[in-house]
């Protein structure tokens, strides 16, 4: 179909073309009805340019536009060419200071805590590294896209508003003027024209809402039947209903209905289909059928392709309009008097009001569009911003309520400006006083709740899915309301005063629908049988919070204003009270003489509600009476007389009762829903405005009124009147066997209300109520914390209240209270109380959960003990109360209380077994040390000549009254003070014994009486001693105790060893002979050790018994029994990779024989080290795949491994494994026969027979191919070639190993080659045993990389799994020939010699520079026995070793000069020429001569040297490990320790002269023509020439890529990258591999890529080529690690960004700065180079299952 359609456009193209912009421009300047001109040039042109086939050409379309249709507007508003005008227009202009950038999708934004007005002020990436904010506190998030920068903004910071590039020029005043004054008359005028033509233009057409017929201005004559299908976006429906239907409906692939759905995502509409009427209306039908199952169908409109084209252009006019009114602040002031004028239609008929109003009925696209528009013009216009934030308020219900019918997010609507508006803060008072806008948002959010029951409360019913939708939108509003309250007045006119009010009367009647909702009911019999609807009222209580504690701000400002809200606020809470006594009967209460009258309330009876913001609000009123002192200037304004103490202590009491019965367990029956509710009564989110507030509202009840009565009403709402006034009542309790739960409930409760009346007293640390300053309270808060155990900054952070800035004010203390601790490689760092802040710890701090309590209580004592001081936790000093609160004290001192803390006391002392608890003990005690503290405080203030009104002491002292006796409060404690029973509470009495007698002092010295009181003091020390030696002598009896059972025990474990003696024996022997191979046994001299050759030292091999994990039997390992494995992982690993690009094509054909240098992927084995029988095994390993079918059958959960590809864990350490390396001996010693010649052949002799043996081989080889087809000529042939002497090319050697070990060598060489090529297994194929070699030589390198990386020796303690894994790894490849065809391991030994010694016939091979000499050396080696087998000359296997190690090493060093580059260097000189400086300047002789003198010249021979040295080092290394572990010779000591190079010793261990060059001499007959041949090599010329590369040697270690040291440049970085896929969109989940540095744009659908026929994210496919299959990668919007391996494996890890507290931030939640921890890079480096990404991942997923539950694939 396309292609008809090209020739067409063309066609259309030239016609357009043709007319010129400054033509069209000219006519339009000449026209009297220039509306007319333009519409008809947009009706003739629009069609013939947007929307001309199914697929749209963005690109192609917006040129055309440009050109045709803009480029003439341009001309006219200019008058000249628009290049020319518009630069003259931006010369003329003054640069605006405000900065105005529009935010990116995850772009990084700052603010700052300490100069931000509020948190919603923030800076771009760009402003803020150029303003003075960069060195305070500042918080920095991504954006979610659409708010945009307020640099410049002067209202919006305290200080520095300005960055460097918009600061104001000292001459410049900030005075407003009219930007309009730098453009001529009639650019005015011509601009004004075309802006009205074209805004209008847009908003008709975007606001059009037929859909197949266009305004009668634009139709042109013909109509065509051409029509789109065009699918909408909504918020419900998933992507993948999207792409199913549409493939159904429009039949497309997979692949383009992906397309759509993302491109429907992003911009909010695309068409579907093109074509006539019909054909279009049919896929509608399909979709709209296909979508209206569970919910609402997609919305989709078939639309004809010309209402399309100028929706499209109007979109395009728009953002025009956005960029040209960029050049001068003129045409911005023009297009917003456009946008604002009154239409003709009067009220909301402006442009601007019509697109705000047709909101919610324009797609995503389009309102992003405009919203931008309306950012860069009518926001940045000071002028404007005020008449359109009128405009936004007068319309505000209205927006709302589409906002909340509407189903797309809230940043694609336009009510998402109120945060642009309402927070400025002059916009923010001018709209409460003009608009009134605090009541207009108020209603409007009541507008939503309809739902109210018989009293007018808010009811919310179910909530269901979407109930919470609607009321999440909702909460906006409340969000609206905040950002109007956040920065408070500082002067107040009439107006404002009278607008605030009238919102606060609705902010009350809002309230009051909330006082007593969701009341509850005891359930009492049977469990409760459906949870009520909670969550609702609290979701909103929680959102109110921030507000209800702003209002309260407001108020304290303004004295007239408080004073107003107060009488408010109490006459609403009467209201609410109206019927206060709700026909309950009064009832009449008295103890001890006092009596009181109340009614009879039963909080387990009736309905009882936790919500009471009305109280709670009149509460916090109170206090800023009493703390902005209002209450004692103007007492005559408030009714203070009018309170009723009783009204307002009732439901803030019941609320707490309710608590307290909650912790009885009296209400379990009310299930979970109430437990939460209490919960988040207390919790740090809401009990800023619930439970403190209550804490509040009883301190105000009873600081005005009878403490006595109070206390009699408490006791009757906690339901103890009856125990507390019935006398003898603990005596009938304990003689009548009562119920044990409902003693246990009555203990509770009187332990709870004690704590209450702790609380009362004690809780003065809010400004108000106690005299303190602000930050007392916070400090208070974070000293508690802290002593329940040191915490992390984002713990404490937590657990302090934030305010409306979410700002907790915890920096600015918390120097003063505790130290900080730096963390290490892992966890954070922590704060520690400081030792001094102790003694402001009070243990009954009203915050703490019961928990809390007890840890902290536990910690507190612990350290006094550590400092050896008595365990007392007494209450610490308080600071005085307020006056308004100042009577509260007594309430310690009254009758009732007395009454109450003897009664207990006397329990304690009768100790009535259950009828009393310990805690409720600690608690009167510590009320009467409360009690204590305060009599010394009022008697150390005292002034002259006042009555001491606070009596405790001599309250206490005396007894009881007549009838009964009881004895006094003093005498009961030093009774109790001896009791056996409470030496726990002994520490404390003392104390408070002693605090007693220094009051009475106080009291005596102040009296002036002295009177002698030593016996008292006497009584007290005697009593001490007494004590103290009782201790002794306790902690006496323990010590022994203790020592006696340390005996036992160590008897005990002598006869154990004694009777398993032998076990003991050989753990020993196990340990030694695993140490073996590093200490120097005795066996060996400590003459020169020598690892290879015939000269090798013979070491004895110690006999290895080994213990499977899985039958716990111990064996021998030897060649005949059974096998022994070990759990080992081969992967593919690309960690030493120079060039990680290259991929193998087709992995069936491809021949890995030899490794290219720049080891673009090699094989890698790990193991754990534990060994099992290999029947064991196998057993293990079925039943693993068996459960794994069971598995499948159940559930589909992914497990950490993946059976179907041969994983599993290993039995003891869970270590993810994928197969098994059998144990051996060394292999080489069950082979070589010894057959000690004293004349082995020298190199040339042995190199000479070799190739011999080899071409023999070959004949035989072409001989069998060829006896099938007999001829006369081959079989003459055949008796000529001479056999060497010795050699028996038919002579086949039998296998030594037993069935069970070759078995498990065919099956780890299997596994290598299955994951090393990414093949089916199949044990026969002829690259097995080249696998086998492969994953040896690679292992061995990456061991000998990490060593050299941190310089740790060779032979250096390895740990035992590396070691174990090393030996079994080389001793399997050593022996796997056995169970490999010989001519298949003779035919690659054949390839191999032939790279370096070129026989005829070998063409094919890569040159010397494209060959890895050390899996060469290990190929050659380890398959030369194959050849070595069926030689009986004499010549023996070491010195074959040795020969081919030397040839070897002797191309190494060719290879290492010919890729030397040489750089000069000025050291020579002091360097004289010794041996090897010449002899390695001859030898770079020959080599100049052999290349035809294309190498260059040498700089000198020491230089050369030194760069052969170097280059050759971690070959040696490497070989010496490979040796070490084939041939079992232990390293000589010199190379066990760190230190200089260890050169000399290595060469001396591989039996290879210190001066390498010597080599090249002693063989120079045989050794000229192979460099020779080497040289000739035609890649090695092309090399030379220049022509390609060669890797040089040493190569350099591999790491991860540099990060940089701010994390925010990442983010900034993430913040460019667009999509590679999806034309320019910013990628969701920006992801940055950590291996190469590329940014992948993961988890989306658009970069999914093809693996293997499934569908993977671009990480997944990423760690295909760049990781072979493992990858680390960093999100950089979560700042999180990612590790991947293989398709269903991955895990978080956590990054190595810290902030300045040490912590991680991970989701960048708090926002802190954060900066590079070196360390913990490295730590994350130092797992990819030991390949322990899988293992770690494995780890992570078996410790938390939900990780494998995650689809990593599709990241």
């Amino acid at each position: 179909m396309a292609s008809e359609m090209e020739p067409e456009v063309q066609a259309i193209d030239r016609s357009l073309l043709e007319c010129s912009a400054e033509e069209i421009a000219g006519k339009w300047l000449q026209a009297t009805d220039l509306t007319r001109e333009v519409y008809q040039h947009l009706a003739h042109c629009v069609p013939k340019i947007y929307c001309r086939g199914p697929n749209p050409f963005p690109q192609k379309e917006d040129t055309l536009a440009q050109h045709i249709l803009l480029g003439p507007m341009e001309w006219y508003i200019c008058g000249e060419d628009p290049a020319l005008g518009f630069p003259k227009l931006e010369q003329a202009n003054k640069p605006s200071h405000l900065c105005g950038r529009v935010f990116k999708v995850g772009e990084p934004t700052y603010s700052c805590r300490d100069c931000a007005v509020d948190p919603t002020c923030v800076l771009c990436m760009q402003c803020f590294l150029g303003s003075i904010h960069r060195d305070h506190r500042y918080r920095m998030t991504t954006s979610g896209g659409g708010g945009f920068c307020d640099c410049g903004d002067t209202e919006a910071w305290k200080e520095g508003p300005y960055c460097q590039r918009h600061e104001l020029s000292s001459s410049e005043v900030v005075e407003e003027e009219d930007p309009l004054v730098h453009l001529s008359e009639d650019v005015i005028a011509r601009t004004y024209n075309i802006f009205a033509i074209m805004f209008r233009y847009a908003v008709d057409m975007l606001t059009w809402e037929k859909e197949s017929e266009l305004p009668e201005d634009l139709e042109v004559g013909e109509k065509t039947d051409t029509y789109y299908c065009m699918l909408f976006n909504d918020e419900v429906h998933t992507y993948e209903q999207v792409i199913y239907t549409l493939q159904k409906a429009v039949n497309c692939t997979q692949k383009e209905a992906i397309g759509f759905a993302t491109t429907v995502d992003r911009d909010g509409r695309r068409s579907v289909r093109y074509g006539d009427f019909q054909y279009c209306d049919q896929a509608k039908t399909v979709i709209v059928r296909n979508t209206s199952r569970q919910t609402k169908p997609l919305k989709v409109q078939v639309m004809h392709s010309s209402v399309a084209a100028h929706q499209n252009f109007g979109l395009k006019a728009l953002s025009w309009l956005g960029s040209v009114i960029g050049y001068s602040d003129g045409l911005r002031r023009i297009l917003c008097q456009v946008g604002l004028q009154e239409g003709p239609d009067g009220e909301n008929s402006s442009l601007v009001d019509r697109l705000m109003l047709n909101d919610s009925k324009l797609w995503k696209g389009a309102r992003s569009v405009y919203h931008q528009l309306f950012m860069s013009s009518l926001l940045m216009d000071l002028k404007y911003k005020k008449l359109f934030a009128v405009r936004f308020a007068k319309n505000y219900e209205r927006l709302q309520r589409d906002y909340v019918t509407d189903d797309h997010d809230r940043e694609f609507s336009v009510a998402d400006l109120s945060v642009q508006i309402f927070t400025v803060p002059s916009l923010a008072r001018m709209l409460i006083t003009e608009e009134n806008l605090m009541t207009v948002i108020i209603k409007a959010f009541m507008d939503h709740l309809k739902h109210r029951d018989a009293q007018g409360r808010f009811q919310f019913e179910r909530y269901t899915a979407l109930q919470a939708f609607k009321f999440r939108r909702v909460q906006s509003l409340i969000l609206d309301l905040k950002y109007v309250l956040i920065s408070k007045p500082t002067e107040w006119s009439d107006e404002l005063r009278q607008k605030f009010l009238q919102g606060f009367d609705a902010f009350l009647e809002l309230l009051k629908c909330m006082q007593g909702m969701d009341p509850i009911t005891r359930q009492v019999g049977q469990h409760i049988e459906m949870e009520p609807e909670w969550e609702a009222a609290f979701t909103l209580q929680m959102k109110l919070t921030h507000v209800i504690s702003m209002v309260q701000d407001w108020c304290a400002l303004d004295e007239k204003v408080l004073i107003e809200a107060y009488k408010k606020c109490l006459a609403v809470l009467m209201q609410c009270h109206g019927g206060f006594t709700d026909g309950e009967q009064p009832i009449t209460l008295s103890i001890c003489g006092h009596s009181v009258e109340t009614i009879r309330y039963c909080v387990s009876q009736e309905k009882v509600s936790i919500h009471l913001p009305i109280s709670r609000l009149l509460a916090g009123l109170h206090v800023l009476l009493s703390k902005s002192e209002v209450a004692y200037k103007f007492p005559e304004l408030l009714p203070l007389s009018e309170l009723s103490p009783p009204m307002l202590i009732e439901h803030p009491l019941r609320c707490l009762v309710l608590c307290a019965q909650v912790h009885a367990g009296m209400w379990r029956r009310n299930g979970f829903s109430l437990v939460n509710q209490i919960y988040y009564y207390h919790n740090v989110k809401c009990r800023r405005e619930m439970f403190d507030k209550d804490i509040v509202m009883l301190q105000t009840g009873v600081s005005m009124m009878d403490p006595n009565h109070f206390l009699m009403i408490m006791l009757s709402r906690f339901e103890l009147y009856q125990i507390f006034s019935t006398p003898d009542y603990g005596k009938r309790f304990s003689s009548e066997v009562t119920h044990k739960d409902v003693v246990q409930q009555n203990n509770t409760l009187i332990e709870e209300m004690l704590y209450l009346i702790i609380m009362l007293v004690g809780e003065r640390f809010s400004p108000g109520v106690g005299q303190v300053g602000a930050t007392d309270e916070i400090k208070r808060e974070i000293i508690h914390q802290l002593s329940i155990k040191p915490m992390a900054h984002s713990e404490l952070v937590k657990s302090l209240p934030e305010d409306e800035n979410k700002e907790t004010g915890m920096e600015s203390v918390i120097e003063t209270v505790a130290h900080f601790k730096k963390p290490g490689l892992t966890g954070r760092g922590m704060y520690e109380l400081k030792p001094e802040c102790a003694k402001e710890f009070n243990l009954y701090f009203y915050h703490f959960s019961r928990a809390e309590q007890s840890k902290a209580e536990e910690a507190q004592r612990k350290l006094k003990r550590e400092n050896k001081e008595d365990t007392a936790l007494p209450p610490p000093a308080l600071p005085p109360f307020c006056p308004l609160f100042g009577s509260l004290v007594n309430i310690l001192q009254c009758d009732v209380m007395l009454y109450i803390m003897g009664t207990i006391l006397q329990w304690a002392v009768e100790h009535h077994g259950s009828a009393w608890s310990e805690s409720m003990l600690q608690r009167v005690l510590h009320l009467i040390g409360m009690a204590l503290q305060e009599e010394k405080h009022h008697l150390e203030n005292a002034v002259e000549g006042h009555v001491q009104t606070f009596t405790f002491t001599q309250k206490i002292s005396k007894p009881g009254d007549a009838p009964n006796n009881s004895p006094s409060i003093l005498a009961m404690l030093e009774t109790l003070q001896n009791a056996p029973s409470l030496e726990v509470h002994k520490d404390m009495i003392r104390w408070l014994l002693k605090m007693f007698n220094t009051i009475k002092k106080i009291r005596e010295s102040s009296s002036s009486s002295p009177v002698a009181e030593a016996e008292g003091t006497i009584m007290e020390e005697s009593s001490r001693d007494k004590d103290k030696a009782e201790r002794k002598r306790k902690a006496e009896i323990a010590r022994l105790r203790r020592e006696k059972i340390m005996a036992q025990m160590s008897e005990m474990q002598r006869h154990f060893i004694d009777e398993n003696r032998e076990l003991f024996q050989q753990t020993i022997e196990l340990d030694a002979s695993a140490s073996a191979a590093l200490d120097n046994s005795p066996l060996v001299p400590d003459a020169a050790l020598t690892a290879l050759g015939p000269a090798q030292t013979q070491v004895p091999e110690p006999r290895q018994f080994v213990t499977c994990i899985l039958c716990q039997e111990e064996q021998e390992v030897t060649v005949e029994s059974r096998a022994m494995v070990l759990a080992a992982f081969v992967q593919r690993s690309t960690v030493l990779s120079k060039d990680r690009s290259k991929v193998i094509e087709d992995p069936e054909k491809y021949d890995p024989l030899f490794m290219h240098p720049d080891l673009s992927c090699g094989t890698h084995t790990g193991s754990c080290g534990h060994a099992m029988h290999a029947h064991c095994w196998q057993r293990y390993f079925d039943s693993v795949q068996a459960k794994e079918q069971r598995r499948q059958q159940r559930l589909r959960l992914h497990t950490s491994y993946d059976v179907e590809n041969g994983e599993f864990l290993c039995p003891l350490c869970e270590c993810l494994s994928n197969t098994v390396i059998p144990l051996l001996l060394p292999p080489r010693s069950i082979l070589s026969r010894r057959l000690n010649f004293s004349d082995q052949p020298d190199l040339a002799q042995w190199t000479r027979a070799i190739a011999q043996q080899i071409k023999v081989i070959q004949m035989l080889r072409k001989g069998d191919s060829a006896a099938d087809k007999p001829s006369s000529e081959d079989t003459e042939d055949m008796n000529i070639i001479p056999i060497p002497e010795g050699f028996r090319p038919d002579f086949y050697p039998r296998n030594p190993y037993s069935d069970s070990i070759k078995e498990m060598l065919t099956t780890f060489g299997t596994a290598t080659y299955k994951v090393g090529l990414r093949v089916h297994p199949n044990e026969g194929d002829p690259r097995v045993p080249i696998m086998c070699w492969g994953t040896c030589a690679y292992t061995i390198q990456s061991i000998e990389r990490i060593l050299s990386e941190e310089e740790k020796p060779v032979f250096g303690p390895l740990p035992c799994r590396l070691d174990d894994c090393l030996r079994s790894l080389t001793r399997f490849a050593a022996a796997h020939w056995t169970v490999a065809l010989l001519p298949v391991v003779q035919g690659h030994f054949c390839k191999l010699f032939a790279s370096l010694v070129p026989s005829d016939g070998s063409e094919d091979l890569p040159c010397i520079l494209d060959i890895d000499m050390f899996h060469l050396l290990v190929g050659l080696v380890l398959s030369f026995p194959a050849l070595q087998c069926q030689d009986f000359s004499g010549s023996s296997l070491a010195t074959g070793d040795l020969h081919i190690f030397h040839l070897v090493t002797l191309a190494h060093i060719v290879q290492i000069l010919l890729t030397s580059r040489t750089e000069e260097n000025g050291m020579d000189q002091e360097n004289p020429t010794g041996e090897e400086e010449l002899a390695i300047l001859s030898l770079h002789k020959t080599l100049h001569r052999c290349t035809g003198s294309a190498l260059d010249e040498a700089p000198s021979g020491w230089h050369l040297w030194r760069s052969v040295r170097a280059g050759i080092l971690p070959f040696l290394k490497c070989s010496a490990l490979f040796f070490h572990y084939l041939n079992g010779v232990p390293a000589p000591p010199d190379l066990q320790v760190s230190g200089a190079s260890h050169f000399e010793h290595l060469c001396n261990y591989l039996s290879l002269p210190t001066n390498l060059i010597r080599l090249f001499q002693e063989n120079s007959d045989i050794m000229n023509s192979l460099i020779e041949s080497w040289c000739q090599n035609s890649e090695v010329k092309r090399y030379l020439n220049g022509e390609r590369g060669a890797i040089s040697y040493p190569r350099g270690a591999n790491k991860l890529i540099d990060l940089p040291e701010d994390y925010s440049s990442l983010i900034n970085q993430a913040s460019n990258f667009s999509c590679p896929k999806s034309g320019g969109d910013k990628s969701r989940a920006p992801t940055l591999c950590l291996v190469c540095g590329s940014l992948l744009c993961s988890q989306s659908y658009c970069c999914q890529a093809e693996l293997e026929g499934e569908d993977v994210g671009a990480c997944t496919a990423h760690t295909y080529s760049c990781g072979s299959g493992a990858g680390i990668f960093l999100r950089v919007r979560e700042c999180q690690v990612l590790f991947l391996a293989g398709k269903t494996k991955g895990c978080f890890y956590s990054p190595p960004y810290l902030d300045d507290y040490g912590e991680t931030d991970q989701g960048l939640r708090r926002g802190n700065p954060l900066h590079l921890c070196q360390e913990r890079f490295r730590k994350i480096q130092k797992l990819w180079q030991q390949h322990s990404i899988t293992e770690e991942i494995g780890h992570a997923q078996e410790a938390n299952q939900t990780l494998v539950g995650i689809d990593w694939q599709h990241l």
